[in-house]
């Protein structure tokens, strides 16, 4: 995902800010806490890409009524987005505005962060269980 282009002039170039825009905002602290709610979550994730398909699209220079087609949506919903009149057309301008100043990067939320931590030590621990069975095995095989 190096070389992010704030001005898309391609296909490929479109994609490739789309998806920034789109795996940057999912990972938000915000859109973790949104997607808890089980009731948010599936139009939360859906206006997501709808929202940073448009931006991508718009900043590449098409038209909202080529935007909306290619999208799949009404120009009405494609211009809500644009000048951030749903939460994920807000979202999804604060990431582009913070891919702008510094490029592509995904933190993880802290949550996120030592819910992996602790599924590392888990690891870990079953790991040593896993060579003492091995060794156990070993032993008992050996005596026979």
């Amino acid at each position: 995902m190096s070389d992010i282009p704030l001005k898309p002039l391609s296909r490929e170039e479109i994609r490739r800010l789309e998806t920034a825009l789109l795996v940057m905002s999912l990972f938000s602290q915000e859109t973790l806490e949104a997607v808890k709610d089980p009731h948010e979550r599936l139009t939360w994730v859906d206006s997501l890409y709808v929202a940073a398909a448009a931006l991508a699209r718009e900043r590449a220079g098409m038209p909202v009524s080529r935007i909306a087609e290619e999208v799949g949506v009404t120009e009405a919903t494609v211009r809500r987005h644009l000048r951030g009149e749903t939460k994920a057309g807000q979202l999804v301008q604060r990431t582009f505005e913070k891919l702008s100043r510094e490029g592509f990067r995904v933190e993880l939320p802290p949550i996120v962060t030592e819910e992996v931590e602790a599924l590392r030590r888990e690891n870990e621990v079953l790991k040593a269980k896993l060579e003492e069975v091995r060794n156990t095995l070993r032993q008992l095989l050996d005596k026979l």
